[in-house]
């Protein structure tokens, strides 16, 4: 069966999905404090502009090559501390927008991409655990999986890694409820 059999599923699974983010991360305080306020905001930001550091992602210290990575003076670096991975965004607008749209076509590949899995090896007389288990393990590995590197190279919060897996979890048993909802038979 092809993803365009499935092509209802894929948007209202898409659109229940981009809700259940939005109540998540909007109105209920399951992620309110993954990301504490820094003590001195005002001098670290002001310090950060004064360099002129370009919209990127940076890790300091950083060696310049394999070999500075064993000189002492990058080993006193480290030592001296701190490390830190950060990505410095375009202070020009605040909107979201951008943002979530990107997210919702994000979600729309998710759901298309369980839809050609499913599709593939299941049939039209499919079950529902068949769907369930097809569809529900594609996305949520989709929207998890990918966040625990993260944490283990570069020391991200488990705490956000792991609320964000459940976060997840969540948007793969909506997306495979809808499948099954609108499985065409």
């Amino acid at each position: 069966m092809g993803v365009s059999a499935l092509w209802l599923a894929i948007l209202v699974s898409a659109v229940l999905v981009f809700l259940a983010s939005s109540f998540i991360h909007m109105a209920s305080p399951w992620h309110k404090n993954d990301y504490p306020k820094l003590p001195n905001e005002d001098t670290v930001m002001a310090a950060l502009r004064s360099t002129g550091l370009p919209p990127g992602d940076y890790f300091v210290p950083r060696p310049s090559s394999m070999a500075d990575m064993k000189s002492p003076e990058f080993t006193a670096k480290l030592k001296l501390g701190p490390r830190a991975v950060f990505t410095i965004m375009d202070g020009s607008t605040s909107s979201m927008g951008p943002q979530l749209l990107q997210w919702f076509i994000f979600v729309l590949v998710v759901s298309t991409v369980a839809a050609g899995i499913s599709g593939t090896v299941l049939g039209r007389d499919a079950g529902s655990h068949a769907i369930f288990h097809e569809v529900g393990l594609a996305t949520w590995v989709a929207y998890a999986a990918a966040l625990w590197p993260l944490s283990i190279w570069y020391r991200r919060s488990w705490s956000i890694t792991l609320k964000s897996t459940v976060d997840g979890l969540i948007y793969a048993l909506i997306t495979a409820g809808v499948f099954i909802w609108l499985w065409p038979r």
